[in-house]
């Protein structure tokens, strides 16, 4: 839903939801109104002994073959025949995947070659243009304007 999120979706709105930010300031505008997340984290994770299948770390979308954590904030993901999502930033991974499984929240983590934080757990973005989304459908990447920016936490 354009300028609100996924249908249904605890965190959709035009402010934010996530508990963190609501104590934070609950007048914020809601960057966080699509959670998407690649695949290819789930066999790194079941090469750590962890079992996690699409949709369990709250991800409302998974994508396949495209690195969302190498995308430049602004860039658009193009999903379906019609929905548009901006992406914002990178998921702050927070406790409650802790609770889901013991030990993932550090597997879901990681340091570069600089020591710096490496946030894995997908990216966030809102939508631009409403529409169906289904499984399989194509998703199609618009980088933004150079210079492009990197990743941070949202």
């Amino acid at each position: 839903m354009a300028g609100l999120g996924v249908a249904g979706d605890a965190h959709a709105g035009v402010t934010v939801q996530h508990r963190s930010r609501v104590r934070a300031g609950p007048g914020q505008p809601n960057l966080r109104q699509v959670h998407l997340m690649q695949s290819e984290l789930f066999a790194e994770l079941a090469a750590k002994g962890f079992r996690v299948a699409a949709g369990e770390l709250g991800e409302n979308v998974t994508t396949e073959g495209i690195d969302l954590l190498a995308l430049p904030t602004g860039a658009v993901l193009h999903l379906g025949e019609a929905a548009r999502v901006e992406v914002t930033g990178l998921r702050n991974p927070c406790g409650q995947i802790e609770r889901f499984q013991p030990g993932l929240l550090a597997a879901v983590l990681d340091r570069d070659a600089a020591g710096g934080l490496v946030r894995k757990a997908g990216i966030m973005g809102v939508v631009l243009a409403g529409g169906t989304v289904r499984p399989g459908d194509a998703i199609r990447v618009t980088l933004p304007a150079l210079p492009h920016r990197k990743l941070e936490r949202v």
